[in-house]
C-alpha cells in the first residue's frame, strides 16, 4: 500500500470517528438528528436502522441508566458493530416489523424513533454484496441475506414489461423500454448473474453521465429486491401507534421516492393528498412538523462526506391525542 493510500485511509477513518462512525458507515447529520429527537435520558428511543451504529451510540450518550434503546438491522454483518451496552436491545430484522417486535418486548409506546434510509457504506463498499458497479460480483444485492429474491432473479425472472416499470417508477430511466428489451433478449442467450453480465448490456444504452445511469438502473433492482418503499409505508404507517404524545420521528432520505413518501406522510398523514371541493387541501396529519423544509448536510459535512450530500432529514412531533 502507497503513502497516499494509508493517508487517505487514515484520513477517512479520522473523519468518520470525528463524526460518531467507523468504517462500516459514517452517520449522516449526526449532531443534527441527535438534537431532533429531543432525547430524554430516561426515555426510550428507536434505532430502525442500526448499521454502523453511529447513530445509536449518540443516543446511548444522551441515555441515563434507565434510557433504553432498541435498534433494528436485517443485515447480519450489522450485528457485529453492536457496543456492550444492557440499555441496547438489538432485533436482527426490517423495521417493517417495528410495532410488533416493540410490542413484544414491552417497550410501547416510545420518546422518540430514527430511520437513515438507504444503503450503508459497508453494503456500497463490500463488492460481494453487489450493490455497486464498482465492482465485480454476484447481483445480489440484499440487505437481509435470508431473503431469497436478489438482483440476479429480477433480472433474469421478470418480464419485459415488469422491468420496464422499475426502471421506470424506481430509477427513473429515460429508456427503460429500451434497456428492459435489451435485458430480455441477452438473457435469451445466457443468463445475466454478475454485475459485469448486466454493464454488458447497459454500456450501450447509457445515456449522458454513463456512471449516473448505471446508478438510477441499480437504485431501481435494490429498492425491487429490498422492497424499499413498500417497507417504507408499512413503517411510516405504524409510527403513530408506537409514539408517546410529543414523541419525535426523524428520517434521513437519500433520494426523491422516499423523501417524497415522507414528506407525504408526516404532513397530510397520508401518501396521496386528495382536494376538498370546497376547502381545497386539508391536513388530518397526527404529526407537527418541526421544521417545512428538510434539514440538509452542512458544506463542512459534505466536503468530510460526500453521501450526506443527497441527504434530507425530516423531523416531526406526534400531536397530543393522535392516535
Amino acid at each position: 500500500m502507497g503513502k497516499k493510500k494509508r493517508q487517505q485511509d487514515a484520513d477517512a477513518a479520522s473523519n468518520a470517528a470525528e463524526m460518531g462512525g467507523n468504517s462500516y458507515h459514517i452517520p449522516v447529520m449526526l449532531k443534527e438528528t441527535i438534537e431532533a429527537l429531543n432525547i430524554h435520558p430516561d426515555g426510550v428511543y428507536v434505532d430502525c436502522t442500526f448499521g454502523g451504529g453511529g447513530h445509536s451510540r449518540a443516543i446511548l450518550s444522551q441515555l441515563g441508566p434507565k434510557g433504553k434503546l432498541i435498534a433494528f438491522d436485517q443485515d447480519a454483518d450489522a450485528a457485529a458493530n453492536l457496543p456492550a451496552d444492557s440499555r441496547i436491545l438489538f432485533v436482527p430484522e426490517n423495521f417493517r416489523y417495528m410495532h410488533r417486535f416493540l410490542r413484544l418486548h414491552g417497550a410501547l409506546p416510545v420518546d422518540g424513533v430514527l430511520a437513515d434510509l438507504g444503503v450503508s457504506s459497508h453494503q456500497f463498499d463490500e463488492a460481494s454484496r453487489g450493490f455497486s458497479f464498482r465492482f465485480d460480483a454476484e447481483l445480489d444485492m440484499r440487505m437481509d441475506q435470508r431473503q431469497p429474491k436478489t438482483g440476479a432473479t429480477i433480472i433474469n425472472e421478470y418480464n419485459a414489461a415488469a422491468l420496464q416499470n422499475m426502471f421506470s417508477m424506481y430509477g427513473e430511466v429515460t429508456n427503460a423500454r429500451t434497456l428492459a428489451a435489451a435485458i430480455v433478449q441477452e438473457r435469451s442467450k445466457r443468463p445475466l448473474q454478475t454485475i459485469q453480465d448486466l454493464l454488458t448490456v447497459l454500456e450501450p444504452l447509457a445515456k449522458g453521465n454513463p456512471n449516473r445511469y448505471y446508478a438510477q438502473v441499480f437504485q431501481a433492482i435494490r429498492i425491487e429486491v429490498n422492497e424499499e418503499l413498500a417497507v417504507l409505508k408499512e413503517w411510516l404507517e405504524q409510527l403513530p401507534l408506537v409514539l408517546k404524545p410529543g414523541g419525535r420521528v426523524a428520517v434521513i432520505t437519500f433520494h426523491s421516492l422516499e423523501d417524497r413518501l415522507v414528506k407525504l406522510f408526516l404532513r397530510d398523514g397520508t401518501f396521496s393528498r386528495e382536494a376538498d371541493p370546497i376547502y381545497g387541501h386539508s391536513s388530518a396529519s397526527p404529526f407537527e412538523l418541526m421544521s417545512k423544509k428538510p434539514i440538509e448536510a452542512s458544506a463542512e459535512e459534505v466536503k468530510m462526506n460526500d453521501r450526506s450530500r443527497s441527504a434530507r432529514l425530516r423531523v416531526a412531533a406526534l400531536k397530543e391525542g393522535a392516535k
